[in-house]
C-alpha cells in the first residue's frame, strides 16, 4: 500500500519528489483491522473463495514482476549485469565478505519461507472431498504447487539479477525498482496487497483453532469460554440469503472465545510489524524458524512412522541425513535473517516505515 501511493506520487509530481515518503504505520493498522473482519470466519471452509483469490493475485503478481524485470534486462541489450560476490559491496560497508555471506543466509531463509507450508496442508486436506482420496488430490497438489513456485523463484530471481545485478532490491516491486508504467506497478502492488489478505487467513485459521482448543480443554466447564449466542441478521442483509424465503432468518454464531482471542492475536502480529517492519528479514527469520520443524522433521517423521521404517536401515540414514542438512541451513538462515535486523534496528525508529 505504500508502493501504491508513492508510485503515484512520483508519477504526479516527479521522482524524488518532496512529500512522497508515506509511513506504514497507518497501512498497517488498516490491514489488521480489515483481518479482524476476516479472523471471525469460522475455518477455512469458510475463506475458500479468499484462497482463490490468494492464488490469483500470486500469479498475476509475479507474471508482472517476470515481464518488468525481462523489459528491463532487454533494455540494456540483454546483458548481464551484476557480480558472483553480490551486492555487499554496494551497500557501503567495510566487511564486503562478511556481508556477503549474510545476504547469502538471508536469501536462504527467505527460500525456506516458500516451502512452509506443512502447518496448513493437513488443514487444507480437510477440506476437500473424496472420491478422490483426500490425500491423492493434496499429493498431486502439492507437487504442482512446489514445482511452480520453485520455476517462479528461479525465473524471477535469475531475471531480477540479470536486470539490476548489484543493484538489486530486497523486493521487486516494494522495493521501488520499477515506477513506469505506473498503472502496471499498482496493479502488481494491488495484487500483492489482495494476496497478503488472502495468505494471513490461510495460516492464522489453524493457530486460531489450535489456540481455542487448549483455551477450551484448559477452562472446560467455564460459560464464557465456552459460550456461542446467535444473532438475527439485519433485514437488509437478507438479499445475501441463498435458501429459500420460507426458510427461517439466517442467523450469526458469536463465540466470546473467538472474539476476545483472534482480536489479540492479531493486534500483536499489527504490532510486532509496526516495530519491526523489515519485509524480507521478518521473513527470512519466519521462513527459517518454519522451515525445518513444519516442512523436514514433521513430514518426515510422520513418513518413517507409516512405513515402519526402522533405525539403522539405509532408508533412515538418508532420511536422517536430509534432514539434519535442513536443520543447518535452517539455523544459518536464521542467523542472516537476526544479523540483518539488528543492522535495520541500529537504523530505523519504531513506527516508521518512510524509509
Amino acid at each position: 500500500m505504500i508502493a501504491i501511493k508513492r508510485v503515484n506520487c512520483f508519477h504526479r509530481d516527479g521522482y524524488g519528489a518532496a512529500g512522497c515518503n508515506p509511513s506504514g504505520s497507518t497501512y498497517m493498522v488498516v490491514f489488521g483491522l480489515f483481518q479482524l473482519l476476516l479472523s471471525q470466519l469460522p475455518s477455512l471452509h469458510n475463506i475458500a473463495w479468499l484462497s482463490v483469490v490468494a492464488v490469483a493475485t500470486s500469479l498475476g503478481y509475479s507474471f508482472i514482476s517476470l515481464g518488468l524485470c525481462s523489459a528491463k534486462w532487454a533494455s540494456h541489450g540483454g546483458h548481464v549485469r551484476g557480480t558472483l560476490a553480490g551486492a555487499a559491496a554496494v551497500a557501503g560497508r567495510a566487511d564486503d565478505d562478511k556481508q556477503a555471506a549474510f545476504n547469502v543466509l538471508l536469501a536462504l531463509g527467505n527460500i525456506a519461507f516458500s516451502y512452509t507450508f506443512a502447518d496448513v496442508l493437513i488443514e487444507i486436506q480437510d477440506t476437500l472431498r473424496s472420491p478422490p482420496a483426500e490425500n491423492r488430490t493434496m499429493k498431486r497438489a502439492s507437487a504442482y504447487g512446489l514445482a511452480i513456485t520453485t520455476v517462479f523463484y528461479l525465473a524471477l530471481g535469475c531475471t531480477g539479477y540479470a536486470a539490476f545485478g548489484d543493484h538489486a532490491p530486497g523486493n521487486i516491486l516494494t522495493g521501488f525498482a520499477f515506477y513506469e508504467p505506473f498503472w502496471l506497478v499498482d496493479a502488481a502492488n494491488v495484487c500483492v496487497v489482495l494476496h497478503l489478505v488472502g495468505a494471513y487467513q490461510v495460516f492464522a485459521q489453524p493457530i486460531f483453532a489450535r489456540l481455542e482448543s487448549c483455551v477450551a480443554c484448559r477452562w472446560p466447564d467455564a460459560k464464557l469460554i465456552n459460550a456461542t449466542y446467535y444473532v438475527r441478521v439485519p433485514p437488509c442483509l437478507l438479499l445475501l440469503r441463498t435458501s429459500s424465503s420460507s426458510s427461517p432468518p439466517p442467523t450469526l454464531a458469536v463465540a466470546p472465545l473467538k472474539l476476545v482471542l483472534r482480536t489479540i492475536v492479531i493486534m500483536f502480529t499489527t504490532l510486532v510489524a509496526m516495530l519491526v517492519p523489515f519485509f524480507n528479514a521478518v521473513l527470512g527469520l519466519i521462513g527459517a524458524l518454519g522451515f525445518w520443524p513444519l516442512s523436514v522433521y514433521f513430514p518426515v517423521s510422520m513418513h518413517m512412522a507409516r512405513l515402519n521404517i526402522r533405525r539403522g536401515e539405509i532408508r533412515w540414514w538418508m532420511l536422517q541425513a536430509m534432514s539434519f542438512v535442513c536443520l543447518l541451513i535452517s539455523v544459518a538462515a536464521s542467523i542472516g535473517s537476526v544479523h540483518d535486523i539488528v543492522h535495520n534496528l541500529k537504523a530505523a525508529a519504531p513506527f516508521n516505515t518512510a524509509n
